[in-house]
């Protein structure tokens, strides 16, 4: 298998899971870098009629999440930990993750993402510990 059947793989997946399917989000897969993108839907805000923080911390983690798995073609990777900085807050239109592989040793993989609204502006960064799990990437995970 290719590097590139990998991410395509990889995207498959993610597109099959049920919460990805409720958040109508896309992912774009390359070589230690992950890309996701969704546009707002009012069933993304809170009281104040802004984007609530699951959100940011959704996109923001899937994007250093498959930066990491870009990396593993046996197994899936797990977050350890996450850490959100809230920038700006945002009401509509398109919100896009981008995610990159910062450090990789052994098991560990440290991730950062940022995450734009349309005109490119930067709303909220994170980073991550990803761990590789026991879990294979296989057709029973959606990995086909």
């Amino acid at each position: 298998m290719t590097d590139a059947d990998h991410y395509r793989r990889l995207e498959r997946l993610y597109q099959a899971a049920p919460v990805t399917r409720w958040f109508g989000t896309t992912l774009r897969v390359t070589e230690g870098a992950a890309e996701v993108r969704v546009d707002v839907r009012p069933e993304f805000h809170h009281a104040a009629q802004a984007v609530h923080g699951s959100v940011y911390f959704r996109l923001l983690d899937d994007a250093a999440f498959f930066a990491a798995n870009s990396r593993v073609p046996e197994v899936l990777v797990l977050t350890v930990s996450f850490t959100v900085h809230f920038l700006r807050p945002v009401t509509g239109g398109a919100l896009r993750a981008a995610g990159r592989v910062v450090h990789a040793s052994g098991r560990l993989f440290l991730a950062e993402a940022q995450l734009f609204d349309a005109d490119g502006q930067l709303l909220g960064q994170g980073s991550g510990l990803f761990t590789r799990s026991g879990i294979a990437l296989d057709a029973s995970v959606g990995y086909v």
